[in-house]
């Protein structure tokens, strides 16, 4: 019998996970992952650990499987929440589910498990492991797309490496979530009607603002709206010597001072707010609610758009580096002066926008078919191949 550890999170998708590898006749054992004790940093009222880990406790006695909690705090906070911190400082935004699973679940929680003598680490993220062949006839494993298009979670393990996927299944990647639910209810689950998780990766109800708030300090500033018909929306496109200086040109992002716009409110800290964010910035007087268009942390600045489609919004080509670039296929990865059409996405739940790769000697750009609303430094672009993902990379 093959030994799997299951990271059962108190949740109903992990829970069926467990289930189902016991019926392939897996040896399972359920670890619940405790990532977060800080008292000093109030999440929520609740307590959602707890309960969840409760929950999972209830859940491995149904099945009758082993289980134990994990105490993974002080990685989680050294790897995940402190590099947060340092992302929103800098006027980046990071997304901690896609660290939390290549730093923790799939890293320190994986090596966990294997001391364990697992063969294998199983979580209930709605995504497809598949077995390919190199050119060389070589084995590598595929990260595919779940089955239910309305869950499909491959994006937040888009940063997994081969030797994690070789050593991961995901249980309920061919199942839809109503499926899920109903497998739970016949087992009777305690988890079978609980309301699936929000907020940061295993932390719980947690409103960024306010936490980022308790760690990074108020600093007060303005908000300057910028017009639709601002001049460098009407710049003139020069004669390109290269496809690379067209890309060069066009991953660029306007670039704004105080006397840009009108000086329309302030705000208490640059750091606390992303592109694309509508909420909290608390103008009034506007035909359209404003957007957020670009944040300059250094000289504590956010500037801001009226409407959805304002042009200060929108880009079509993006940038990685070389050092944020990351294949899962590494067979398929681009040489130099080569580039690959894709489906790409630069958030989770986005629907995939045709894009083409273009490797270049730093790095590679990402060119949309479709300009891409609040393209934000610090998030992860993840590109596919039919219903594959092959890789992502921070952008730059």
């Amino acid at each position: 019998m093959k030994r799997v550890v299951v990271g059962l999170s108190g949740g109903v998708d992990s829970s069926v996970a467990a289930y189902l590898l016991q019926q392939q006749g897996y040896e399972v054992i359920g670890l619940f992952m405790k990532n977060w004790h800080d008292d000093s940093v109030t999440i929520s009222n609740e307590c959602p650990w707890l309960e969840d880990s409760n929950d999972a406790m209830l859940v491995a006695e149904k099945l009758g499987i082993p289980f134990q909690v994990v105490d993974l705090s002080a990685e989680y906070q050294d790897r995940i929440v402190d590099y947060m911190f340092q992302e929103y400082e800098r006027g980046r935004t990071p997304n901690p589910d896609v660290l939390c699973n290549r730093e923790i679940k799939f890293d320190v929680f994986m090596k966990i498990a294997l001391d364990l003598g697992a063969d294998y680490v199983a979580t209930g993220h709605y995504c497809r492991r598949g077995i390919a062949q190199d050119t060389q006839g070589n084995e590598v494993y595929q990260l595919k797309a779940g089955v239910d298009n309305n869950k499909d979670q491959s994006y937040f393990l888009c940063q997994l490496s081969q030797e994690q996927l070789s050593k991961a299944l995901f249980p309920i990647g061919e199942l839809t979530k109503p499926e899920v639910r109903e497998i739970a209810k016949e087992l009777d689950l305690v988890t079978a009607d609980k309301k699936d998780s929000q907020g940061l990766c295993f932390i719980g109800k947690v409103r960024l603002p306010e936490f980022l708030q308790q760690k990074l300090q108020p600093k007060e500033g303005v908000i300057v709206q910028i017009a639709k018909d601002f001049e460098a929306y009407q710049r003139d496109i020069p004669t390109f010597a290269s496809k690379e200086e067209e890309l060069a040109f066009y991953s660029q992002k306007y670039t704004y001072t105080i006397d840009s716009g009108k000086t329309v409110a302030k705000h208490q800290g640059a750091h606390y707010f992303t592109k694309g964010q509508r909420k909290g910035l608390a103008v009034g007087g506007t035909q359209e609610p404003l957007f957020v268009i670009e944040t300059d942390v250094v000289e504590n600045v956010i500037y801001a758009g009226e409407g959805k489609q304002h042009p200060g919004l929108y880009r079509k080509v993006l940038f990685v580096s070389n050092e944020e670039l990351h294949w899962i296929r590494k067979d398929l990865s681009l040489k130099i002066g080569t580039s690959m059409e894709v489906l790409a996405r630069i958030r989770y739940r986005q629907p995939l926008e045709k894009a083409t790769l273009y490797q270049v000697e730093d790095g590679m750009y990402v060119e949309f078919e479709n300009p891409q609303s609040a393209i934000q430094e610090g998030q992860f672009v993840a590109w596919h191949l039919e219903d594959e993902l092959l890789g992502s990379g921070v952008i730059a």
